[in-house]
């Protein structure tokens, strides 16, 4: 059957896709010409209706398959759009021309890639390759890769290719000074190198199709008249480059259909500008906005608490989500004494759904920061109940690895594998040779890698280069090795992470994920406070990092709100909502006003994806990277609406719905800010429950009196290797040091003395 044959059999038969629609989504399906932005809330239909208007388009004959281009951000999301048009609309789904926006730009880049350089045949290369290229180019104009991370270089270039900033458009401001002020030579650079191997990175696709549709308008046109309807997914996502691209193709019969969600837009840190979709009306003069607010997932009162804190971001369309189903139990709000006693309830409650019959495969707990998993992971081990993590598993992570690795030759200096992992970790100059001889003499005399390092840097065998580098790490792991029995686990695991070079490795790499794998190190360090020596905190990391959940019954999702979004479940628990945690701090600190509204569109997508239970959750001590902290609940916890929320705080508390809640002035009040069940438990297992968070003074040191061994606050003393130091606290036998270099270390009395 020809495909004429098949669009006639479609438009003559009843349409399916428009059955069940309600009077919103039907408009959106239906209006067919011209621009139209569908603003579609969470758990409204929005795939649905992008499908059934691809249908629609072909079946009313106002465009025929291939004059329709669709583009969404993932290849699932993709294969989910054209299964769903195929099956409404048979073969002739195949000529639509649906994809990821990579996808569709590789694929029109081939047909015109001689007019910026390349040809039809040209690799996409990925992060590896692109660093690769990246120390290249910078080895040749003579940057330091130590002092300028070609890492933070390429991270630059893939922003300024989001923008749509060809090396010819870098301007003195946005170079600014990084790599010594030669940042837009070096992007140039790159961009020729790319072009010499017939190459191009991700960020090239659409933008040499900009070059291209910019300077040849004939070539322009032709994609122009053959995409006469423009879909879009995820519009809140695009950054600028995707912006433009879309309004190049789409200027000419402006039949753009961009579906998407401004109360969803949490990608910020990764290029997308929720600009894009706040001027859709600006953009397209006499646009027509259709507004998704039925919601088909969640309850009642679970929407009413997403539309409540939404609405206090004021750079936002405005919409309000609600539901014909059922009111469905209230939010749960819960406040606990600090945050082990969190996720030691947090599991308790979920033992108890599992009882009533509850799916685990439909229970998820949603944190804000990666490190934030390792306290739910432990808990969910040590009671055996089974779980997944989104992502990976904080155990699992590069960074955790690295600094278990070495701890664990630190300990075990025969540990031949944390060796081979870290010796060139970060990078000290040892080549591929350096290290094969390593390796072959430690076989060949049968003994540790440790070992038979520490022989090489006394022979010849070695350059001189390597030889001193070596002599450096053996040096070190000797040195830190003597410090295990003056030295906290803790106290040793932060030295050996600054002392090596590896903390400042991460701080140097200007990689999104960077401050998170920082914060995760912080988190590793703070784990290790409750072991009193380096080998049992490495025994219970083995038993933890051993030990499987049988995936019997279904497994419980652990996840970072970021992870979830598109995702859902029956019961969802958001712990950790106070101040400086979510909202997340740094967001504040680096962006303000708009990192405000973005963290609590990321609330909103918290909450949104819950359909039935809902627990949100926070805690008035916790240790943070280490350190106890008194907080307060979220800005966000006060702007949740009291009527649809139910409070398991004792004695009447408010959680500030006149005023923001302060509880735990410094800790003082956090035994009477009326917490629930939670918190009275730890407090009846707890003699002195203050002792659990003290206050602190103003520099975070613990008060004190004079020790036996004669040392008071503010004593100056010496320690042979930290060198000149004053006393900040005294606990026993116990000091807290601010040393002159060394910074801020926790010592045993005897190690020290007066000068």
């Amino acid at each position: 059957m020809s495909l004429e044959s098949n669009i006639t059999q479609v438009a003559g038969a009843q349409a399916p896709w428009l059955q069940g629609l309600n009077a919103p989504q039907e408009e959106a399906v239906t209006t067919l010409d011209g621009p139209l932005l569908v603003l579609s809330g969470a758990g409204t239909g929005k795939t649905r209706v992008l499908t059934s208007r691809v249908a629609q388009l072909i079946a009313t004959r106002t465009a025929a398959p291939w004059n329709i281009l669709a583009v969404t951000f993932t290849n699932k999301a993709a294969r989910e759009m054209k299964d769903r048009v195929a099956g409404m609309v048979g073969p002739m789904a195949e000529q639509v021309m649906l994809g990821t926006f990579h996808s569709v730009a590789a694929r029109i880049l081939r047909r015109h890639a001689e007019l910026v350089g390349l040809n039809s045949r040209f690799t996409i290369i990925d992060t590896d390759d692109q660093l690769r290229l990246v120390k290249q180019v910078m080895e040749a104009k003579e940057i330091d890769p130590k002092r300028w991370q070609p890492r933070a270089i390429l991270a630059l270039f893939g922003k300024w290719k989001d923008k749509g900033l060809t090396a010819d458009k870098i301007s003195i401001d946005e170079a600014g000074d990084l790599a010594d002020g030669k940042a837009a030579e070096l992007y140039k650079a790159y961009q020729a190198r790319l072009v010499s191997l017939n190459a191009c990175d991700f960020g090239d696709l659409l933008l040499h199709l900009l070059t291209i549709f910019n300077t040849h308008p004939d070539i322009l046109s032709e994609y122009q008249n053959r995409y006469t309807h423009i879909l879009v997914d995820e519009y809140q996502d695009t950054n600028v480059s995707q912006y433009l691209w879309l309004r190049l193709l789409a200027q000419k019969h402006k039949n753009l259909c961009c579906v998407g969600d401004d109360d969803q837009s949490i990608y910020g840190w990764r290029g997308a500008e929720v600009g894009n979709i706040l001027k859709f009306e600006k953009d397209y003069n006499g646009a027509k906005i259709v507004r998704l607010e039925e919601n088909y997932r969640s309850t009642s009162n679970i929407l009413a608490c997403a539309s409540a804190l939404i609405s206090h971001n004021e750079t936002r369309l405005g919409k309000d989500l609600y539901t014909a189903g059922e009111a469905g139990e209230k939010i749960q709000l819960s406040g606990y004494w600090d945050g082990h006693e969190e996720a030691r309830s947090l599991a308790s409650q979920i033992e108890y759904l599992i009882k009533d019959g509850h799916d685990l495969n439909q229970i998820a707990v949603l944190v804000r920061a990666g490190f934030q998993t390792r306290e739910f992971e432990e808990r969910f081990i040590a009671i055996g109940l089974p779980y997944r993590v989104i992502g990976t598993r904080f155990y699992e992570r590069a960074e955790i690895r690295d600094a278990l690795a070495y701890l664990r030759l630190i300990a075990q200096p025969n540990d031949d594998l944390a060796f081979e992992r870290i010796i060139n970790t970060p990078k000290r100059g040892l080549g591929a040779a350096s290290l094969q001889a390593i390796y072959s003499y430690a076989r060949a005399t049968e003994q540790p890698y440790l070992a038979a390092a520490a022989r090489l840097v006394d022979s010849d065998e070695l350059k001189p280069q390597a030889r001193r580098a070596l002599a450096q790490f053996v040096g070190q792991i000797e040195s830190w090795r003597r410090d295990i029995e003056q030295l906290s686990a803790a106290d040793l695991a932060r030295f050996v992470l600054d002392d090596s070079g590896y903390t400042a490795m991460w701080q140097a790499d200007k990689n999104p994920d960077s401050p998170g794998r920082l914060e995760n190190l912080k988190e590793l360090v703070a784990s290790m406070e409750d072991f009193e020596t380096l080998g049992s905190f490495l025994e219970h990391i083995a038993l933890v990092t051993d030990t499987e959940t049988a995936n019997q019954d279904g497994e419980v999702s652990l996840m970072t709100l970021h992870a979830a979004k598109g995702l859902e479940f029956d019961t969802v628990f958001l712990p950790g909502w106070e101040e400086g945690v979510f909202p997340s701090q740094r967001s504040l600190d680096e962006n303000g006003g708009a990192g405000l509204e973005e963290e609590r569109r990321l609330g909103y997508v918290g909450i949104t994806r819950a359909r039935r239970n809902l627990f949100i959750s926070f805690a008035a001590n916790r240790r943070i990277h280490g350190l106890w902290q008194a907080c307060i609940p979220s800005r966000f916890v006060a702007e949740l609406p009291k009527d649809h929320v139910k409070e398991d705080m004792a004695q009447g508390l408010s959680v500030g719905r006149s005023e923001p809640l302060m509880i735990g002035d410094a800790g003082e009040r956090a035994g009477q800010a009326g917490y629930g069940p939670g918190w009275h438990r730890a407090a009846a297992r707890r003699q002195q429950p203050i002792s659990a968070a003290p206050k602190r003074d103003q520099d975070g040191w613990l008060p004190s009196g004079e020790s036996k061994s004669g040392f008071a606050i503010g004593d100056r003393v010496f320690h042979q290797k930290f060198g000149m130091g004053n006393v900040k606290s005294v606990e026993g036998d116990k000091l807290e040091i601010a040393f002159d270099k060394a910074g801020h270390k926790k010592v045993v009395a005897s190690f020290v003395e007066k000068p």
